[in-house]
């Protein structure tokens, strides 16, 4: 099965909105790469990514996650977010941007990402994400 890059970023803003650690996993190759923290070594392979999610967004709650549209060069993607959510009973935005490389079966292969928080709930800025 083939995994489009539309429906591969639905479903990452699906699985994160619904904590579903399950979902986000195969949206990875069996061997990939996920870095969430640039200093942090990565998480290598589903079941290190499905651990990862299940700590991420265990305090998580109202996740309300907006997709920008991605940004393609050859074999590499970028795409912004911006999230707002309750994490430990506290109002925060966070954006950031995916950079991703993809395996043939259109599975994530490599993922890295850059993100910031911000206590409150916070739109976007005008033009954000296109």
């Amino acid at each position: 099965m083939r995994i489009e890059l539309d429906a591969w970023i639905e479903g990452y803003r699906r699985a994160w909105e619904t904590a579903d650690a399950d979902a986000v996993a195969e949206l990875f190759a069996e061997d990939a790469a996920y870095r969430a923290h640039i200093f942090h070594q990565p998480h290598v392979g589903r079941a290190a990514i499905r651990a990862y999610w299940r700590r991420a967004t265990a305090t998580q709650r109202n996740v309300l996650v907006r997709m920008g549209r991605p940004y393609i060069d050859a074999d590499r993607v970028a795409v912004e977010w911006w999230t707002t959510m309750l994490d430990e009973g506290e109002e925060v935005t966070m954006p950031g941007c995916l950079l991703l490389r993809f395996a043939t079966d259109g599975r994530c292969s490599d993922l890295r990402e850059y993100w910031q928080d911000e206590p409150g709930m916070r739109d976007p800025p005008a033009g954000w994400g296109q």
